[in-house]
């Protein structure tokens, strides 16, 4: 037995921060007058890259925008950021851990400074419904595999 054979498999996580956070007010301070609800759009990313040999930066960017009409109430973006460290880990587990793990361990950080943001920003808190990421990963495995592949004869 090798020693490559025994060493057990490592998922750990080596920080949490927040990458980036952005809140705009565009239409203060007349928007606070408005009376009725905005409608509010949420728009969910990640990404990840290696950052060294098994660790992986991953973003997970949260976006909140609320509008009255075609008027900004407000604009939250989060940039909820882990370095996680994957080792052991054979190849093809690596990108299910990144992809769906790793955004399910960030996400309520993330929930949380969308929430305070909002708030701070002068609205009623926002709070975010959980996400299948699992859900999401398998949708975009089933996309990328029913597209063309094109190929080149020479």
């Amino acid at each position: 037995m090798t020693m490559e054979q025994n060493q057990q498999p490592v998922f750990a996580i080596e920080k949490l921060y927040v990458k980036d956070l952005s809140v705009e007010v565009p239409n203060a301070p007349e928007i606070f007058l408005e009376r009725e609800a905005p409608q509010v759009e949420i728009q969910l990313n990640t990404g990840a890259r290696g950052v060294g040999e098994g660790v992986f930066e991953v973003v997970l960017t949260v976006t909140v925008t609320a509008k009255f009409a075609e008027k900004t109430v407000f604009l939250v973006e989060v940039g909820q950021a882990g370095i996680f460290r994957i080792m052991n880990v054979p190849d093809e587990q690596i990108e299910p851990l990144v992809a769906v793990a790793c955004p399910n361990i960030l996400f309520p950080y993330a929930r949380e400074a969308v929430s305070d943001a909002v708030t701070r920003a002068g609205f009623q808190a926002i709070v975010l419904q959980p996400v299948n990421f699992e859900a999401m990963y398998m949708q975009r495995m089933q996309e990328q595999a029913s597209e063309p592949t094109e190929v080149t004869i020479q």
